[in-house]
């Protein structure tokens, strides 16, 4: 769209505002969302997490007990994913989704927005289906995950102004189900319209310890990924276990 253009990409490599190797397993939320993850599985990444300190696991929300009983006496926050991937549930479901996940422990949630009421510019609906659920879950972290893959750069701009009105404390870019994940222009993009209003986390595709450094230089302060371990053993901060 005319006046509206993403950020181009920051330059990779170099050790200009490199992020340490701590500060990078501060970031990550170590993703679980396989559809066929079981409990020994959330066990496993759980045990992940807290080895190499990072921020939170990320899972559906039938695990997240589970997960809360394997990470007790560690600093490692649950996050719960709500109307996951798609975001195309009634919001009345949403909401006691997000309660169910509040009262079996999680510490933040990740909401799909309604994307076919964004892509249609029903962004009434879109805030109001948010501010529910975030009114209903009041001590908890909200992130919304706008998809932005799927929307213009119009639609990503709306998307977010809506995400903050029903008081998003972080903009995430994807469920990593769509085609394209997080990229390092999206990430840019969103900075340049939250100016500092929120956090942005990027996820989708986070699979190296390059893109993970190019995503924080764009302005990423959390990264979902499930190649946590892989990106730290790249950092070389790999604790035995």
């Amino acid at each position: 769209m005319s006046g509206i253009q993403r950020p181009r990409a920051l330059p990779s490599g170099g050790s200009v505002n490199r992020p340490r190797a701590e500060e990078v397993a501060k970031a990550i939320e170590h993703s679980i969302l396989k559809p066929t993850a079981t409990g020994a599985d959330m066990e496993k990444g759980c045990r992940e997490a807290a080895r190499h300190g990072f921020h939170a696991v990320c899972v559906n929300p039938v695990h997240t007990r589970t997960a809360k009983d394997a990470l007790a006496g560690s600093a490692v926050r649950v996050v719960t994913v709500i109307g996951f991937p798609l975001g195309a549930t009634y919001t009345e479901v949403k909401v006691y989704e997000a309660m169910r996940a509040a009262l079996s422990g999680a510490d933040e949630l990740d909401i799909v927005m309604n994307l076919g009421a964004a892509t249609e510019g029903k962004w009434g609906l879109v805030e109001k289906d948010l501010s529910d659920i975030i009114a209903a879950t009041p001590r908890l972290v909200h992130k919304v995950i706008v998809e932005t893959s799927y929307l213009d750069m119009r639609q990503i701009e709306r998307a977010v102004k809506a995400s903050l009105s029903a008081g998003a404390r972080f903009i995430k870019t994807s469920t990593g189900f769509s085609p394209v994940g997080a990229t390092v222009e999206d990430v840019a993009f969103l900075k340049s319209i939250i100016k500092g209003r929120a956090g942005i986390k990027a996820a989708g595709g986070i699979r190296t310890l390059e893109q993970a450094l190019g995503l924080m230089r764009a302005g990423a302060g959390r990264l979902g990924t499930s190649s946590g371990v892989r990106i730290m053993e790249e950092a070389g901060a790999c604790p035995r276990p």
